[in-house]
């Protein structure tokens, strides 16, 4: 089974030994992005919403590269460095799946990189 690499400057580069997403069998593995601005590399000042609202515009951005979107996952999993962040999150998670929305695990974690309050990650079928 053959696997490509998908890099794209319009999401922020990994910040260790990994890929942006990997493509495999059919599908788009994605990394977990953290709410950091590709271009000014700097983490999202503000409330939790703008921080998922930076997260999915990473996430487009990765899948776009990969040659899928968004309307193509089919399961995420958030990371919240607080759960008491969920009702927040969720709201504004709403707002990129209206309908159908992909299977999700949300969970609590001791700690993110860069000291981040959230991360997400996702999976997706490449059409």
């Amino acid at each position: 089974m053959q696997r490509t690499v998908v890099r794209t400057t319009h999401a922020p580069a990994a910040i260790g030994p990994y890929s942006q997403a990997i493509v495999a069998g059919g599908m788009v593995f994605v990394s977990g992005q953290l709410p950091v601005d590709a271009q000014t590399g700097e983490m999202e000042a503000g409330d939790i919403r703008a921080m998922t609202r930076r997260i999915f515009a990473n996430l487009e951005a990765v899948l776009e590269a990969a040659g899928t979107s968004l309307a193509h996952v089919v399961k995420m999993t958030v990371f919240l460095a607080d759960m008491d962040d969920f009702q927040a999150m969720n709201s504004v998670y709403a707002e990129f799946f209206p309908e159908n929305p992909p299977a999700r695990s949300t969970v609590q974690v001791a700690r993110l990189p860069r000291d981040a309050r959230i991360e997400i990650e996702a999976i997706a079928l490449h059409p």
